[in-house]
């Protein structure tokens, strides 16, 4: 009797174990937590659709592989997260589904962690079919990420990751302890969004590693993802650290590279860059050894330098882990690059980069171009690179001793070139011993030729047909954002968040003070910065600082920038070489800058300094400067860059209104075109009520260059104190006019083609206030025919 009983209980207990776990439906996280205790071993839980506003789920528990705890949305995508809401997962075999962070405010450092302390970590869990979007910070001071991958083999999948403007990498994988190293972590088919330029550091969308456990083994995969406008900063992907894949994935119109910065054997396979010809983007920048980059197919890429389609960067001797360790035994095979800039090998060279790349082999890449564009910029030696196999379809000038010329004949694949059987050259090359045995759509290679792809292929990339983002579809629209007056007190590096995070028409009021800079800063919105007017606004680099930098504000492509009562100050041990610079090079969509009773002294630097810098292929819409004061320093505005480019100019219209140039040893302003004829309309100089007071003063000097500009207009202004000059102007074509103007001690302005001369007079100014600039009452400028108003008032 008793063995019977105890069978029968034996039974009821197996049958009662070997039912499926119950789901369990809850509406509040009291609920939620409550039904963890029932589903710790195996189970679902599912949250009821609606709003979960200020939430923190902690979704925890010791599940299996063939029972895991599930914790999803009732309706996925229908289960919203908002304000300060975060999520952690930790355990064992957690999987959290359905789930939209959106438009929150989160006080925390994560928005999702794979932990939920320094000791408690997730392994084998997974976050899928989720989306974060717009979920920002409540304080600019946190430095804050949308997921942080701690433990080992997790899963980060088929997630929609869109709009992360707050500083902060948006995806992290951590290596800091034992518990972490060798994770096996997979990110895949997800769907990276716009993301917007910080301006600084930080902003990358994937990081795997540190620099100080870059030489950790992560073995982190990262396949089937879209990476789509990630414009947060030059590194879409940062490796820093060992033995990570990144294969079929897709970028698209991204400003930045996958960037091997830190860490060894990382394998980078059959991913596709699309650029579309966007400024800056870019392709593959490689640090560190031993890493394989094969079956790349790269199109459209038009970044250059850093962001060249394939980047080898130049070492540090001794390179301690945080700078660049010279690049070794790399192995470079079967990439495609179609009308890209071109690549660099040896960039950074400098004193301190100063290791070029050794033992790495360049073999069997077809690179092609229909615009005769440059293939290849070399910066350092290159014999430690082994070049055999790489054919060039272009009529750009090459190397014979790194590439064989040839002309390919390509068909269209769903709009992919592909090339065809009817070029012998592409079959002519030999593999190495790491050659890839399979093409980017994993074919074999039969026959082995140079490229992504087999002859006459007609599959397409991988990269090109995988499903990223959650199987829902998010309405993801940006959240409207108003204008904001910010007034922001002086410090050292008070100014660096606000710029960050300004928005269109925000204004930022600046205290009396001294403001020290610690970086640049980037502008891409439309914003105003104002001075005090009744003190001082100073800005200067921060004394004793460790990385000097090159210019004080960056205006981006699309950005406008209004700037009122402030000083700019290069005084410094090492001072920087501008106080303002265009969008970086060859970034055509234009630009603003309206500069109002300001200051710029000091800048002295002669290896290409200047006041203002337009880069080369940048177009401002307009640049205004009023009521502004330029002096002791090297050259003042420099919009020369294409100087080798036929009829490119660098700004559709410059203005400048009293202002005063004083003691610039080379030109005042450098405004030019390269054209035959001035009379075909472009550019257009307009000088008004403005002095130039020892400009240039050198036989050959001038104060202003307006070479080849359609449309010049120099009235009411005076050129002193610069006898060595004997043309301080020169005026070329039927629209430009110089009149109502003084020369005193300065030489004679010249005019041709057309250009004319009214009513100049070569007298002495006769100051009242030579400081200020106030004419006396027998002053010359005072004659009836010289409308000279607005000359000699003090700017400031």
């Amino acid at each position: 009797m008793k063995t019977t009983q105890l069978l029968c209980f034996i039974s009821a207990f197996l049958l009662l174990h070997s039912l499926p776990a119950q789901d369990i439906k809850v509406s509040n996280i009291d609920e939620f937590n409550q039904a963890l205790t029932q589903v710790k071993n195996g189970g679902t839980i599912i949250l009821k659709n609606g709003e979960w506003k200020d939430t923190d789920l902690l979704a925890h528990g010791e599940g299996t592989k063939e029972n895991p705890i599930i914790i999803k949305a009732e309706t996925p995508g229908e289960v919203i997260l908002t304000g300060d809401s975060s999520l952690s997962i930790y355990g064992s075999y957690v999987i959290v589904s359905g789930l939209w962070f959106k438009d929150g405010h989160s006080t925390k450092k994560h928005v999702v962690q794979f932990r939920k302390n320094s000791k408690e970590f997730a392994n084998h869990c997974r976050l899928t079919n989720s989306t974060i979007s717009y979920f920002d910070v409540a304080d600019d001071n946190i430095k804050n990420h949308w997921v942080d991958l701690w433990g080992k083999n997790n899963r980060v999948d088929h997630n929609n990751f869109t709009g992360k403007s707050s500083a902060g990498t948006t995806l992290v994988v951590w290596l800091k302890s034992e518990e972490h190293i060798e994770n096996n972590h997979q990110i895949d088919h997800n769907y990276f969004g716009f993301r917007p330029d910080l301006g600084e550091n930080g902003g990358e969308t994937i990081r795997i590693g540190t620099s100080q456990n870059s030489m950790k083994s992560s073995k982190t995969i990262v396949e089937s993802n879209t990476f789509k406008s990630c414009n947060g900063e030059i590194e879409i992907i940062s490796n820093k650290s060992g033995d990570n894949i990144y294969r079929n994935n897709l970028f698209i119109e991204s400003k930045g590279t996958l960037t091997l910065r830190h860490g060894n054997n990382a394998l980078v396979e059959n991913n596709v860059f699309l650029g579309n010809n966007v400024p800056q983007t870019g392709g593959i920048r490689v640090i560190n050894e031993g890493h394989i980059i094969r079956n790349n197919l790269l199109i459209g890429l038009a970044g250059n330098d850093y962001r060249g389609p394939i980047v080898l960067m130049n070492g540090v001797p001794n390179s301690p882990l945080n700078r660049y360790h010279q690049v070794k035994h790399v192995d470079i095979q079967n990439n495609t690059i179609i009308n890209c800039g071109p690549m660099t090998f040896g960039a950074g060279k400098s004193d301190e980069l100063s290791l070029p790349p050794m033992q790495t082999v360049f073999a069997n890449n077809v690179i092609t171009n229909t615009t005769g564009g440059k293939i290849l910029e070399i910066s350092d030696r290159v014999d430690g690179i082994t070049f055999s196999g790489n054919i060039v379809d272009s009529e750009a000038v090459v190397n014979a001793n790194y590439f064989t010329k040839t002309t390919i004949d390509w068909t269209l694949l769903k709009s992919l070139p592909m090339p065809t059987e009817n070029n012998p050259v592409l079959k002519s090359v030999t593999s190495t011993s790491k050659s890839p045995t399979q093409d980017i759509t994993n074919t074999e290679r039969t026959p082995y030729v140079a490229g992504a792809f087999n002859l006459n292929n007609t599959k397409v990339p991988r990269a090109l047909i995988a499903r990223t983002g959650p199987g829902w579809k998010p309405n993801i629209v940006a959240p409207i954002t108003k204008a904001e007056d910010l007034i922001i007190e002086p410090g050292i590096g008070t100014l660096s968040k606000v710029f960050s995070k300004a928005k269109d028409g925000d204004v930022i009021t600046l205290k009396e003070g001294v403001y020290e800079f610690t970086k640049s800063l980037k502008v891409s919105k439309s914003i105003t910065v104002v001075g005090s007017t009744t003190g001082q606004t100073l800005f200067k680099m921060q004394d004793g600082i460790e990385k000097p930098f090159s210019y004080f504000i960056r205006i981006n492509e699309g950005g406008a920038l209004t700037l009122k009562h402030i000083i700019f100050d290069a005084a410094h041990n090492s001072p920087p070489k501008y106080a303002i610079v265009s969008p970086n090079k060859m970034e055509s969509i234009t630009y603003a800058l309206n500069v109002e009773n300001c200051t710029f002294q000091n800048f002295t630097t002669q290896n290409g300094g200047s006041i203002f810098k337009a880069y080369e292929g940048t177009l401002a819409s307009s640049l205004s400067f009023k009521n502004s004061t330029f002096k002791d320093s090297y050259r003042g505005l420099n919009l020369s860059y294409d100087k080798d480019n036929f009829g490119k100019y660098n700004a559709l219209e410059l203005e400048i209104d009293n202002c005063i140039f004083k003691n610039i040893e080379e030109f005042a302003i450098n405004y030019i075109r390269s054209i035959p004829d001035p009379s075909i309309e472009g550019g257009k100089l307009q000088i008004i009520n403005s002095i130039f007071d020892q400009v240039a003063n050198e036989e050959k000097g001038r104060s202003v260059i307006s070479n080849g500009i359609h449309e010049v207009l120099i009235k009411n202004s005076v050129f002193i104190n610069s006898y060595k000059s004997q043309n301080p102007v020169n005026l070329k074509g039927t629209n430009n006019v110089i009149t109502n103007c003084l020369f005193d001690d300065n030489g004679y302005p010249k005019t041709s083609k057309g250009a004319k001369e009214v009513n100049l007079i070569f007298k002495n100014p006769k100051w009242e206030d030579s400081n200020n600039y106030i004419p006396s009452k027998k002053s010359p400028l005072l004659k009836a025919n010289n409308d000279t108003a607005l000359i000699g008032l003090n700017p400031n």
